[in-house]
């Protein structure tokens, strides 16, 4: 089953992004921790994990507060 990542804005829609497909879990983690500055620069906030139509989870992009 292939994994990706889905693109949200700061207004909670879907932007487009990079529409990368990846072998296992593991292998989409390790790209969005070398991605995921680019992506925020690109106005991305957060991302989901897909496998297939399941979402495995949600992160945001944005920093924490401090």
């Amino acid at each position: 089953m292939p994994w990706s990542w889905r693109y949200e804005g700061t207004d909670g829609q879907a932007v487009s992004g990079p529409a990368e497909q990846f072998g296992s879990q593991a292998d989409a983690e390790s790209w969005i921790g070398q991605t995921w500055r680019e992506l925020a620069s690109a106005g991305v906030t957060s991302v989901s994990l897909v496998e297939d139509d399941r979402v495995e989870y949600r992160m945001s992009l944005l920093p924490g507060a401090e």
